[in-house]
């Protein structure tokens, strides 16, 4: 983060203050007044989004190209459409729980996004293609729809577990209903599983017609450890979706493969890069670099 520009890294600093905030405007809805804070936490989520396409806007100009060139990008814009997500469905959801699990998840992801910010770069210009933008952003959507099905899991098995205890007072009105958790859930594995199986076809699509000038063969792009680590959470979204249609699969089932899925996810995304050498990058460097060196 120190690395970005200095008015990115003012933006993304008030970014993570205010989805600091959120989240604490989150827990407090849980104890004090529900509208209240359920007015300053979708303000401060509406805001919060709002700078972060400030960031992609400067990035845009930076690249002179979409802003999804890099990492950082791509965990931006995954913030974004969970925040409007949220923005969205808070509409017709209101009760509290449903607010502060996904101001945590949004400060969670942006503050995974402080481990990868780096200043904008231009992709190789081998992989200058529209294939490798729709792949990316096919890859970041479908990143949103699973974290966001993890939070319906989450409250899923909150829900569940009070309904058990017989804790009907802090269920009613604070939570949804429980069957609606399962089939938002539900809803977001399948959306997920289209988007990324289409962004597992068009990424390999990329890397074969692309596998000389790209110095990486289909099957190395394949079974790079990022790749096999999507690979892995894509069979398990299509299996829950599949065991939940021929079981049919419990939700508390459903609900702890969905978590395991995210996690998956996420791991792919940030800590392959970091633990498994993964070779998924085609950025030629910091746009000033290169500028430099012309």
């Amino acid at each position: 983060m120190l690395e970005l520009p200095l008015i990115e890294k003012n933006l993304f600093i008030s970014v993570l203050v205010i989805f600091a905030l959120s989240s604490v405007a989150g827990v407090l809805q849980l104890f004090r007044s529900r509208d209240k804070y359920k007015q300053i936490l979708t303000l401060l989520i509406a805001l919060g989004v709002c700078l972060e396409l400030i960031i992609l806007v400067f990035r845009a100009v930076a690249v002179k190209a979409f802003p999804l060139t890099g990492l950082f990008e791509s965990m931006i814009i995954l913030t974004v459409v969970l925040g409007l997500t949220y923005l969205l469905l808070g509409i017709v959801i209101e009760q509290v729980w449903f607010g502060s699990v996904m101001a945590w998840l949004l400060f969670f992801m942006l503050m995974l996004s402080a481990a990868v910010a780096h200043p904008a770069s231009q992709l190789q210009v081998e992989a200058q293609s529209p294939w490798v933008i729709f792949h990316a952003l096919l890859m970041a959507l479908s990143g949103t729809t699973i974290v966001f099905a993890g939070a319906m899991a989450i409250l899923f098995l909150l829900c569940r577990r009070r309904l058990k205890k017989k804790q009907l007072a802090r269920v009613v009105g604070r939570l949804p209903n429980i069957e609606k958790l399962e089939r938002m859930n539900i809803l977001g594995l399948g959306i997920c599983f289209v988007l990324m199986t289409f962004g597992l076809v068009s990424g390999a699509g990329v890397a074969i017609v692309k596998s000389e000038t790209l110095s990486i063969s289909a099957a190395e792009w394949m079974t790079d450890p990022k790749i096999v680590i999507i690979e892995t959470a894509w069979i398990l979204v299509g299996a829950i979706l599949v065991l939940k249609r021929m079981i049919p699969l419990k939700g508390r089932a459903v609900a702890q493969m969905t978590i395991a899925a995210v996690f998956l996810v996420l791991f792919a995304i940030v800590g392959a890069t970091f633990f498994c050498g993964s070779a998924h990058d085609f950025s030629a460097g910091p746009i000033s670099t290169i500028e430099a060196g012309k």
